[in-house]
């Protein structure tokens, strides 16, 4: 059963992450990113990458597209907030951009 992550998991797991870019939402529940990228086709093309790592994780981000830019957010309904989930999913998404 995936969990929230604990107040020292996110010390040890966020930071990284913010440092590339990614950012807390307001109410400190989700991560948000815009990625950009060439053109459209890159930016689709990372969004199919990333779509087979989400489907295989049952992991599935809210997204949007708009011609070159991919708007990220990543969050665990399940669980009301963050969970290692969207930090693993985080993860690969910066490694495939």
């Amino acid at each position: 059963m995936t969990e929230l992550l604990s107040d020292t998991a996110r010390d040890t797991l966020l930071p990284p992450l913010t440092s590339s870019g990614w950012e807390l939402s307001e109410d400190q529940t989700s991560l948000v990113k815009s990625f950009k990228f060439k053109d459209f086709p890159e930016a689709f093309a990372f969004m199919t990458r990333a779509a087979l790592y989400a489907e295989k994780w049952d992991h599935h981000p809210d997204w949007s597209n708009s011609y070159n830019r991919v708007t990220v957010e990543l969050t665990t309904h399940d669980v009301g907030g963050l969970s290692a989930l969207d930090v693993k999913l985080a993860r690969k998404m910066d490694q495939l951009a």
